[in-house]
This record gives structure tokens, C-alpha cells and sequence, in this order.
């Protein structure tokens, strides 16, 4: 399957995704406005955050060896096994911090010991998660885009309906406890979809110990770890400089606008993800390798670029439909965010390289490197300019991530070339 088609594909189960999560974002917005955008917005950082520690991070090294191991039944099961049994102790661990640190995290990051029931609930939901992420990863190891996408749509399908539901009875308290419900509920989904394909076997869900598959997908977890903390962490220390420097409203204004970024950015994430990382884990021959990236940058950028456009010719009424009149502030905002999502693109494809070839210290230095200085930037530049200093900030640090990423790239294909000689 070529990237167009699998492009096709991700595209519809990105679009349930979307609807879901839009329908979930308008819901707040109209009961709560710009600071009840804020509160979900720090409640998913975590969320995203923990499910991703749940599992050990191993998801992207799963795709990547079942992509190589898919023809050979015996590596493949030695694998599964291992992973099975990583996930679930690195969910069991997690679990029992989040219920011993749970009203600290509730106080840090909802300022209100209320909601302390929702992080025990979601210490326990993040197990049934990591499951799931498993199963997706397995999937989408054997490019089995078609069921990928089935898993993600009738996911979405439940994220529609829970929130809705639980909303309309208890309101905001009730749409975040709907977040995490339907999220763990989707590993039924995923099981079933899984149990249906051809390629599974009951033997592959004995969770086993298993020393060499631990150390191969151990270098993933500290990659996956390593940005997964990171990205949300830093999210919720930039909103917390931006609510200290401005308000909680502000605050509303730029996670509308990012959200929005997010959003249709994930069509060509998703795209890249589902693709590009079982089939550059599998290339090792340099002409295949280029030509590979090469279509990546064909299509992508000229997508994301004219996406881009559009949405900053209709930002007015995306923004009203999407979350409410009261956001009309984060227009001046778009800008520069759309112009950061075209560069962020043009380096991610080029970042997927790291992940496919386990380049783990180079991918570790970077995560962090670039995570810090995006901080940096924005307390530099909000000093400066105001709440668009966070945006410019975004556009410079990729900037530079984009340089970054342009020099492995160059040093990786290089190496590819004296391999041949």
C-alpha cells in the first residue's frame, strides 16, 4: 500500500478522531469558555502523558519489529510476548504511583482537590489504554492500515457518545470523566478487530520475560518516554508562564489556536506515523530509502502548506464553530502558529528517521534540547511581544529543529553510503 492510499485511509480515521475530540473541546467551550478550554486542555497534557508511561513507551518499537518480524511466526510471537508483559508491568507501576500522588496531581494541575476522583479513575483506565496502544501497534507493524483505521473510527465513535452523555448530566466534571472512560473502553474495540485479522494467534497474549526484547525495546521506550513527557510537561509549564503573565482566558485563546493547529495536522502525523515508520524501519537500501522521503516531501509539505492557507482564510468562522464568539481574541494568533505547523512538518518527516533507525542518543539530545529552548523562547518572547510571542516562539524553534534534523538526515544517508562501497 503507497502512501496515498494509506493517506486516504488514516485521513477518515482522523477525521472520527477529530469530530470526537472537536465535539468534546465545543461542548466545554460553550459550558465553561476560554477557561474551561484550559482545564481540558491541562487534563489531556496529562492524560496523553500517562498513557503513554503506562505502556513504557515501547509503541513505536513494536511497529518497527513486527514490520521486520512479520513473515517470521516464531521471532514475532518471542516479541509479542515480550511486550506484552513490558506493558503491563509499566502500567502496574504506574498505576500505583498516580493513586499514592493523586492529590498532588489533581492540586498541580486542576487547582481543585474536587476532581481528585478522575485521576484515581484514571490511574486504572490506563492499563485498559496501554493494551490498546499495544494492538494498534501491532496493526499498524503489519500495515494493516484498513483494520487501523476501523479501531480508531468506532474509538472515536465512543469518544462522541461518552462525553455527550456524561456532559449533559454533570457537565464539565462529567466530560472528563467521559475522556477517560471512553478511551480505556476502546481496547474492546481494538481486541475484537485484532482477534478478527489473519494474522492473530492466541500465543501472541502470553505475556513473557524475555531479556533481548526487553533491551531492543527498551531504547524505544526511552525515545517515546522521553518526548511523551516532554511534550505535555512542557505544554503545562508554557500555559502556567502564559496564565501568570496574562490570564487563564489568554491561556483559552492560545490553546484554541494550537488545538486547531493540532487538529488538522494530524491528518498528515497520522499519515507519516502509519507509514513511514514500518517502512523506513524496513528500507536499508539507500535509492529506496531517498526516493521514500523524497515522495514524503512531495506530498506533505504542498498539503500542509495549502491547509494552512485555507484555514487562515476562514479562521473567523472555524474559530466560532469550533469553540465559540467569546474566542475571537485568538485570532491575531494564527499566523504565525500556521506558519510554525509548515516547518513542523518539513521536520517531522525527516525526525521519523531517528525513530525507524533507533538513532536513541541523537533522538534523546534533541528531545530535550529543543524542549528547553522552546521554553526559553517563549518566556523571551512573551516578554517581548505579548501572548503572539508564545506563536513566534513555536516558528523559531523549529526552525532550528528543522536545521537539526536536515544534518542527520544527511549524515544518516551518508552512512548508508559507505556501507554500499
Amino acid at each position: 500500500m503507497n502512501i496515498l492510499k494509506t493517506g486516504l485511509l488514516s485521513a477518515v480515521a482522523t477525521f472520527a478522531r477529530l469530530l470526537s475530540g472537536f465535539l468534546v473541546m465545543k461542548l466545554v467551550a460553550v459550558m465553561a469558555g476560554p477557561a474551561g478550554v484550559a482545564q481540558l486542555g491541562q487534563f489531556m497534557s496529562l492524560t496523553a502523558l500517562l498513557v503513554v508511561f503506562a505502556g513504557g513507551g515501547i509503541a513505536p518499537g513494536v511497529v518497527k519489529y513486527v514490520a521486520e518480524f512479520n513473515q517470521q511466526s516464531a521471532d514475532l510471537k518471542v516479541l509479542l510476548n515480550g511486550a506484552l508483559s513490558f506493558t503491563l508491568i509499566a502500567s502496574i507501576v504506574m498505576c500505583t504511583g498516580v493513586l499514592l500522588l493523586n492529590t498532588e496531581i489533581t492540586i498541580w494541575l486542576l487547582g481543585d482537590i474536587q476532581y481528585r476522583p478522575l485521576i484515581f479513575t484514571l490511574a486504572f483506565a490506563q492499563i485498559f489504554v496501554a493494551v490498546n496502544n499495544l494492538i494498534v501497534a501491532i496493526v499498524n507493524g503489519m500495515m494493516d492500515v484498513r483494520r487501523l483505521a476501523t479501531i480508531h473510527v468506532l474509538g472515536a465513535v465512543i469518544g462522541i457518545i461518552a462525553p455527550l452523555t456524561l456532559g449533559y448530566y454533570f457537565e464539565l466534571y462529567g466530560v472528563l470523566l467521559a475522556f477517560i472512560l471512553s478511551q480505556a473502553a476502546i481496547v474492546f474495540v481494538g481486541f475484537v478487530c485484532f482477534k478478527k485479522s489473519s494474522y492473530y494467534k492466541s500465543e501472541y497474549l502470553i505475556p513473557r520475560f524475555d531479556r533481548t526484547v526487553y533491551k531492543r525495546l527498551s531504547h524505544y521506550s526511552l525515545m517515546t518516554l522521553t518526548s511523551a513527557l516532554l511534550a505535555p510537561a512542557i505544554q503545562i509549564v508554557v500555559r502556567n508562564i502564559l496564565a501568570e503573565r496574562f490570564s487563564w482566558e489568554q491561556v483559552g485563546y492560545w490553546q484554541a489556536v494550537t488545538k486547531v493547529s493540532e487538529a488538522y495536522l494530524l491528518f498528515i502525523t497520522m499519515a507519516i506515523s502509519v507509514y513511514y515508520l514500518p517502512k523506513l524501519s524496513a528500507v536499508s537500501e539507500k535509492n529506496a530509502f531517498l526516493n521514500e522521503i523524497k515522495m514524503a516531501y512531495k506530498i506533505l509539505v504542498p498539503l500542509v502548506v495549502v491547509s494552512a492557507v485555507v484555514i487562515f482564510c476562514f479562521r473567523d468562522l472555524l474559530t466560532a464553530l469550533l469553540f465559540s464568539e467569546r474566542f475571537s481574541g485568538a485570532l491575531h494568533l494564527y499566523a504565525p502558529q500556521l506558519i510554525g505547523d509548515v516547518v513542523k512538518i518539513m521536520s517531522f518527516i525527516l525526525s521519523f528517521i531517528m525513530l525507524a533507525k533507533a538513532m536513541t542518543r541523537t533522538f534523546l539530545a534533541s528531545e530535550v534540547i529543543f524542549g528547553v529552548t522552546y521554553v526559553l523562547w517563549v518566556l523571551w518572547l512573551t516578554s517581548v511581544y505579548g501572548l503572539i510571542g508564545a506563536m513566534y516562539a513555536f516558528v523559531i524553534n523549529y526552525l532550528f529543529y528543522f536545521v537539526f534534523t536536515v544534518l542527520v538526515a544527511g549524515r544518516y544517508i551518508k552512512g548508508m553510503t559507505r556501507e554500499k562501497s
